[in-house]
């Protein structure tokens, strides 16, 4: 089966491109859900958390405090680190079963990180969702409410957008509409339905 993995920076509109691809019966396997399902209270990956960083990650309901655990590793690349390696390969685990189970021509993997955590082996072709800077900016100031220093900082600890064209096999513009969009992901849809068969790969 075709491996599919869907990236961008913060903002990009990659939950849209996912939910166009998911209309047209596409299996998508998202890393941020499987992240958050795995630091549910109870699951392994908050479990794990909770015992390197403390109990101060968690709020007073005892799910984990998603602001604070940003401000620690926004604040230390170390812990950043840490963190990335206590969910990394919990979330990865779970995407690689989640894949075995699917019976479709192509699967696309959401994985806003792809590049970052240098994953890139585990797809067959890397789609970036890209959009200018100051397109990105405005998107999510409206949607999270952050402060441009906020939202900079985020966007600091993602792969430049040149490092992500450069990378990609195949790339969809989200400086228009959702009409572009839509017919975008419609002949990249076609493309890798055909793709798949020429290469053997839904087999």
């Amino acid at each position: 089966m075709l491996k599919i993995g869907l990236t961008g920076g913060i903002g990009s509109g990659k939950t849209t491109v996912a939910m166009l691809f998911e209309k047209r019966g596409v299996p998508i396997i998202d890393a941020d859900q499987i992240s958050h399902a795995l630091t549910e209270p109870g699951m392994p990956g908050l479990e794990r958390i909770v015992a390197s960083f403390g109990t101060e990650v968690l709020d007073t309901e005892g799910r984990l405090s998603r602001s604070t655990m940003r401000e620690i590793i926004f604040s230390s690349p170390a812990q950043k680190e840490l963190l990335e390696s206590i969910l990394h390969p919990l979330v990865y685990d779970s995407i690689d079963k989640e894949v075995c189970n699917q019976n479709t021509t192509y699967c696309i993997l959401s994985v806003p990180l792809l590049i970052e955590t240098k994953q890139c082996h585990r797809v067959d072709r890397v789609l970036v969702v890209d959009v200018p800077a100051e397109i990105q900016l405005a998107r999510v100031k409206a949607r999270d409410g952050l402060k441009d220093e906020e939202i900079e900082r985020i966007v600091s600890t993602q792969a430049p957008r040149e490092t992500k064209l450069a990378i990609a096999d195949d790339v969809i513009s989200n400086a228009s509409d959702i009409s572009s969009l839509d017919k975008q992901v419609e002949k990249l849809h076609n493309f890798y339905l055909e793709f798949s068969d020429n290469t053997g790969l839904s087999n």
